[in-house]
């Protein structure tokens, strides 16, 4: 098990925040994130913790001439974290919502995404045979939120949250819990060499995902600009071939620059 805190060195010797703003020198950024939800961040056979925001929250840090230092925190626990200046940067394939929006920030999303239903082998096929069974979700997250607002359409007869991928995973193969509903890209990546598991369907949300900052951070705009030279340079598309074995398509907000999520 990881420590509470792991430094990732970036190349850069220029002090971040010297920008037209006038914020506040910051050699280091503290980056939240929940270790364990693969591709995205999590620790490899060596124990270092990589995935594809890690690569890309690492590419944002040496543009900025920062280092990085991850903490690992629960994905429930990254809005306080965020929220209340622990971190700077929260960063697990979350969600933009406009309800977020009132209490965060976000840069532009790098990531389009949707919902899915994983069972083990033998399991219900679809949602429609989910009707009396038990579902897991993630704490806090959409996959909850969209669980909790379709429950009676439904008929779960029970919802059991977790704190990430690992744990609901064995539940799942133990048959304690008869399907998961969580972000599609990681449980494609998580199942392709397990087949006694299977997404057997895709739950549109139209979601997209950002790293998220406090509500009105410079950061956060600084951020943004970067993500989008960074897309115009192909690397956000690199990543995604690198981490889902496929380049990205044209239209996906992987390789388009899109607006800073807003409110208005």
């Amino acid at each position: 098990m990881i420590g509470n805190h792991l430094k990732a060195a970036v190349a850069g010797l220029a002090l971040f925040g010297a920008s037209a703003g006038g914020a506040m020198a910051q050699d280091t950024l503290t980056v939240g994130a929940n270790i364990g939800n693969v591709p995205w961040e999590f620790q490899d056979e060596t124990g270092e913790v990589v995935g594809f925001e890690i690569d890309l929250v690492n590419a944002v840090a040496e543009r900025l001439g920062a280092e990085v230092e991850i903490v690992n925190i629960p994905f429930n626990g990254l809005f306080s974290a965020v929220q209340s200046g622990r971190i700077d940067i929260a960063t697990s394939s979350i969600t933009i919502t406009d309800e977020r929006l009132e209490s965060v920030s976000f840069a532009q999303p790098y990531y389009d995404s949707d919902q899915s239903l994983t069972v083990a082998e033998g399991g219900p096929a679809s949602l429609d045979e989910m009707e009396g069974k038990v579902v897991g979700v993630d704490t806090g997250s959409t996959g909850d939120m969209w669980v909790s607002e379709n429950r009676d359409q439904y008929g779960f007869a029970d919802v059991r949250s977790y704190e990430g991928l690992a744990p609901a995973m064995l539940d799942l193969t133990a048959g304690r819990i008869d399907g998961y509903i969580s972000d599609i890209p990681a449980l494609l990546y998580y199942v392709k060499d397990k087949p006694q598991l299977k997404v057997v369907q895709r739950i549109e949300t139209g979601e997209a995902y950002s790293m998220m900052f406090a509500k009105d951070s410079e950061l956060a705009s600084q951020v943004n600009d970067v993500l989008t030279t960074l897309k115009e340079e192909g690397v956000v598309a690199d990543l995604h071939e690198k981490w889902f074995g496929a380049a990205p398509e044209d239209t996906t907000s992987t390789v388009q620059v899109r607006p800073m999520p807003s409110l208005d």
